[in-house]
């Protein structure tokens, strides 16, 4: 599911990877970053350097310099964090069609699923609603039923250190993506292309294009030069209102686990909700995925994302068990 900033590689790497081993289980989301996302950043430690401020001045020759867009996607990125956190905040609907693709990338089938996603007990939970956008059956509806109950009773009966663990992780994870922001930023040559409206907003359209040299000090960094990208950023807000990508060698994991081949592409779309947050409004991508060298996973997919409802803090979601105890 999404789309997250400049972190958008390994986002991207993530995501297939772990779309081709879900699908082996049973069965998003930008361009140039995502995997990243979550919160403005917290008060830097004594050991870190200070934040330079934000000079967006253009040059004598009417440009943004290397150093002026690094810092500024370092400030998109930090604000993509931030929505990651809001989005938690929010209900909203989320349909996902799948072309599966052969050989010659013809169509030959296509699955299109449906959901509303909750947020329940800090958790975000897919409820499916509809299978080829037609309602689910008694008994499909009634299994999903379950598994949303499933959820609460795990979150009710949470212990304490339960809880706190959970929260440490999440928040390491938020970490993690803070210090792969400053990765991003430096594993790029950027170049300003120009100006484009974008739903009538006016944004910088920037270039991303892999720095030789680079150096990760994340091991998640090093797949940063096996992609290239072009962000389009909201100048009122300073956010990522769309964002291409573009594989440009093979990928692999482990021995042989998974492969995403050159020439996958991932492109997504932001949307203003509320005047506070940027959310994803759509995720398209084309993958060519290899799993542990026995099965291919060659679709087109095309996630869109609507109805964004702010969820209310004393809103309580309960399962169908306790709406019967309570007639």
């Amino acid at each position: 599911m999404g789309f997250r900033v400049v972190a958008v590689a390994v986002w991207v790497c993530a995501s297939l990877v772990s779309f081709a081993q879900q699908d082996t289980q049973s069965p998003l989301p930008s361009s140039q970053s995502e995997s990243t996302t979550t919160s403005t950043p917290e008060t830097p430690s004594s050991t870190e350097a200070p934040v330079p401020k934000l000079d967006l001045t253009p040059g004598p020759n009417g440009k943004l310099s290397q150093e002026q867009m690094q810092q500024l996607l370092r400030v998109v990125a930090d604000k993509d964090l931030e929505n990651d956190k809001l989005l938690h905040d929010y209900t909203y609907i989320e349909r996902d069609v799948q072309h599966n693709l052969d050989g010659k990338g013809n169509t030959k089938s296509t699955e299109i699923k449906t959901y509303e996603v909750l947020e329940i007990y800090g958790e975000q939970v897919q409820r499916l609603i509809e299978k080829d956008d037609k309602p689910l059956s008694a008994k499909e509806a009634a299994k999903e039923e379950e598994k949303i109950q499933k959820v609460i009773d795990k979150r009710k009966n949470e212990s304490e250190e339960d809880r706190r663990k959970r929260e440490a992780k999440q928040e390491k994870e938020r970490e993690d993506g803070r210090k792969f922001v400053k990765e991003v930023a430096d594993a790029y040559n950027f170049t300003l292309v120009g100006t484009e409206l974008v739903d009538g907003r006016e944004a910088w359209v920037i270039d991303g294009e892999p720095r030789p040299g680079f150096e990760p000090h994340m091991k998640e960094a090093k797949f940063l030069s096996k992609f290239r990208g072009r962000v389009w950023i909201d100048k009122g807000d300073l956010q990522l209102s769309k964002m291409n990508v573009e594989c440009l060698d093979t990928i692999s994991w482990g021995l042989f686990l998974a492969r995403v081949h050159k020439g996958t592409r991932v492109a997504l779309e932001q949307t203003r909700v509320n005047d506070e947050v940027w959310l994803p409004r759509q995720l398209s991508a084309k993958v060519d995925v290899r799993l542990a060298l026995l099965k291919n996973f060659n679709v087109d997919f095309e996630n869109s994302y609507r109805d964004y409802k702010k969820f209310r803090t004393s809103t309580r979601i309960v399962g169908m068990s306790e709406v019967k105890e309570e007639k």
